[in-house]
């Protein structure tokens, strides 16, 4: 039998994804309750890293030993991926090994090739193109602060990354209308746009994005491996930071996001993210119960 990939969200349907927000808000209240809930005792999840994280790693790590499993962390120093060893042949042996694999790399090709050969379940924690484990964690937090996201609306300020990408992808999963603003020549993929079946409308000002918005989220203006762009992304992005502005066109009830790291004073203002609408905080500590209901659904099927 062929495992499940998590590798975007349309690698589950709209309805498991809602099925799965709600696991998680439900195994946050039992984390609270300090219940003992281990379904996966005895497992092992392989983390692969080749782009570092905080996030990423602590919330895998210790929602794996929350279950009851544990978590083996790879840097780039701990594998022979990226000297000289194909993907595939490592693929053919970790799986043999551990029964889930995390892999946070840059080419979403890699992930790819590493799936097709892979015995066991590999979920991405982030590429180049997607994070969908981010936005099952933002689902989450918006579901808990204001209900249903279905048919509401989401801004979008910024690059057109992996984070926009995997939004584009989520307004058609959750079914939110999605607006984005972006600078000339930062826009997301033509063909992951079209396939979102009319879900997303296009900005020039963020505050016209954001107009209407029940949500306005953002992400640094260089991500890890753009260093170099730095100065001239500073240039091109200055008129897209969200600031009181933005947010002040948004709903009056509408919550701030940012997947973290945040650069205060450059994508956002300190008086947003520190600020009352600011949920980055709940946001941040959701990726620890949604990816503990995504392990839960890949290797178990769903709740024990």
């Amino acid at each position: 039998m062929q495992p499940r990939h998590f590798l975007t969200l349309h690698d589950l349907s709209p309805e498991e994804l809602d099925r799965l927000v709600a696991r998680a808000i439900e195994l946050k209240a039992m984390h609270r309750r300090r219940e003992i809930y281990e379904p996966l005792k005895n497992r092992v999840l392989g983390m692969v890293f080749e782009k570092s994280s905080t996030r990423t790693r602590v919330s895998f790590e210790a929602g794996m030993a929350h279950f009851g499993g544990h978590a083996i962390f790879l840097s780039p120093r701990d594998t022979q991926l990226g000297r000289g060893e194909p993907v595939e042949d490592t693929a053919r042996v970790l799986s043999r090994m551990v029964d889930v694999v995390m892999i946070r790399t840059y080419e979403h090709e890699k992930l790819e090739a590493f799936a097709a050969e892979s015995l066991v379940p590999v979920i991405n924690a982030l590429t180049d193109r997607y994070h969908p484990c981010q936005l099952l964690a933002d689902v989450q937090t918006f579901v808990e602060h204001r209900g249903p996201i279905r048919g509401r609306t989401v801004a979008w300020i910024g690059d057109g990354n992996n984070m926009c990408h995997s939004y584009i992808n989520a307004a058609r999963q959750f079914g939110f209308q999605l607006h984005i603003a972006c600078p000339d020549g930062y826009a997301p993929d033509g063909q992951i746009v079209a396939a979102a079946d009319g879900c997303v409308d296009f900005f020039t000002d963020p505050r016209e994005a954001a107009a209407g918005a029940d949500l306005v989220t953002t992400d640094v203006w260089a991500s890890m491996g753009q260093e170099e762009e730095q100065e001239r992304r500073a240039s091109a992005f200055a008129d897209f930071q969200v600031d009181d502005a933005v947010m002040a066109a948004a709903n009056a009830d509408a919550i701030f996001m940012h997947c973290l790291p945040a650069h205060r004073g450059e994508e956002v203002a300190a008086s947003v993210i520190d600020g009352a609408q600011s949920v980055a905080w709940d946001q941040a500590e959701n990726r620890l119960h949604a990816q503990k209901a995504l392990l839960e659904l890949l290797m178990c099927g769903g709740p024990a």
